[in-house]
């Protein structure tokens, strides 16, 4: 860090020289590490590009539309685009998608009938997806269709012989999320994920595998689609994004399974014909464009948040020397307290209100009370500087995003001060 550098954040913000010198320290720790998540950045841009270049992306695509958005040519080239990056036969990249949730569930109602069964063989997914399965009105389960789970094994790996026994019985669907979510296991690499489908098609080839890729969308050189996975799904206010879309969200993969989620997301006889993109192309192809070097610099920013925060006691998921796939990191606090503390840091490093004292509440699709810290530019945004978790046993919280390296320092080293361990 540069001299100005220490001196502002000792005077304005109060950190102390040790906390400073446990962040140089861990800078260099995670040198290496780091210049590895930066050259997968580097491949993704150069992916993105390419798209960009062969689908002649011009200021025309960038206008958008009202309406119905009949003949929106940027929606539709988003698409393509969309489709190419992420090795699918097509995509449907949407304003109205509200959140990631929203991407996934459309799927499932797409896919899924009366009487059809599907199998998450990472466990329990993330708490909203919840009500989609067994919730009150318009659950899946209201629809008739059964869900079964297959929990990881000891080591957190998909447990093979498990999903075998689950698969003797009829199944149309197998979901796999790739962030760890609100648990506390590794999050599921490509490669990993690879393994699983191609064990999953080996026993049945005509079972559909869906991936939830919500923070993992260019955390590796590949994407699920690209491997194997017949549908993916995520939202635009997380990576795909670049910390600049404003709404949205994608569902890619096969072409059949992608029209049907359109379906579901506006209305038979319509599909992905329709939706206007009310001015906000150009932000959604910039977002896209962004989107590898933002993941990049926020993986980059966990890496070293997982050195900082071990070095001063705390359990972290993943730890400094392993594998990472997204942008997540876990954090075990153990107390409600100190996890409370640590969040009000966060929010205190916040561009945007940044005075405001995060409290856990009862939020919609969630089991326990959340507190979430993160005063974003876009709200609810998670490829911005962020952390949260469920006020349950053993109190963690889960650490992502940040528009630059720097400021997820700060806000680590805010966060640590207010935990009073600076």
């Amino acid at each position: 860090m540069l001299d100005e550098t220490k001196a502002l954040l000792k005077s304005e913000w109060g950190i102390s020289d040790k906390l400073i010198e446990a962040a140089e320290d861990a800078e260099r720790d995670t040198r290496e590490g780091r210049e590895k998540i930066r050259e997968i950045g580097a491949y993704n841009q150069l992916r993105v590009l390419t798209a960009f270049k062969r689908h002649g992306v011009s200021d025309y695509h960038l206008k958008g539309s009202t309406g119905y958005g009949f003949g929106d040519s940027g929606r539709d080239t988003l698409d393509e685009i969309y489709a190419e990056v992420f090795g699918a036969e097509k995509a449907l990249v949407r304003l109205q998608f509200v959140s990631g949730t929203h991407a996934l569930a459309s799927a499932l109602f797409g896919v899924l009938r009366p009487g059809d069964r599907w199998v998450s063989i990472v466990g329990a997914p993330y708490d909203t997806m919840t009500p989609v399965i067994r919730g009150g009105a318009g659950s899946l389960a209201e629809w008739g269709v059964e869900y079964d789970e297959v929990p990881l094994d000891e080591n957190s790996m998909f447990d093979k012989e498990r999903i075998r026994l689950a698969l003797r019985k009829k199944t149309r669907l197998v979901y796999i999320q790739r962030s760890l979510g609100y648990t506390w296991r590794p999050s599921m690499t490509i490669s990993k994920i690879r393994d699983a489908i191609e064990f999953v098609k080996g026993i049945d080839p005509d079972v559909i595998v869906m991936v939830d890729n919500c923070y993992g969308e260019f955390g590796e050189t590949l994407e699920p689609t690209a491997v194997g996975a017949d549908v993916t799904g995520g939202s635009l206010i997380k990576n795909a994004g670049g910390g600049i879309s404003p709404a949205g969200g994608y569902v890619a993969g096969r072409a059949d399974i992608v029209d049907r989620a359109a379906v579901y997301l506006t209305s038979p006889g319509i599909g992905p014909d329709e939706g206007a993109t009310l001015g906000v192309s150009r932000l959604m192809y910039q977002g896209l464009f962004m989107a590898p070097r933002t993941v990049s610099g926020a993986m980059e920013g966990a890496l070293w948040a997982s050195s900082i925060l071990k070095r001063h006691g705390f359990d972290v998921m993943p730890g400094p020397g392993d594998d990472r796939t997204d942008i997540i990191q876990g954090i075990k606090f153990g107390n409600p307290k100190t996890m409370a503390d640590f969040c009000r840091g966060i929010q205190g490093c916040s561009p945007v209100d940044g005075n405001a004292v995060p409290e856990a509440v009862d939020m919609p699709g969630y089991r326990d009370p959340i507190i979430m810290a993160g005063g974003t530019f876009v709200q609810g945004s998670s490829i911005e500087l962020s952390c949260d978790g469920p006020l349950r046993e053993p109190y963690s919280a889960y650490l992502q995003g940040g528009l630059s390296f720097s400021h997820i320092q700060f806000g680590v080293l805010n966060a640590l001060k207010e935990a009073g361990l600076g």
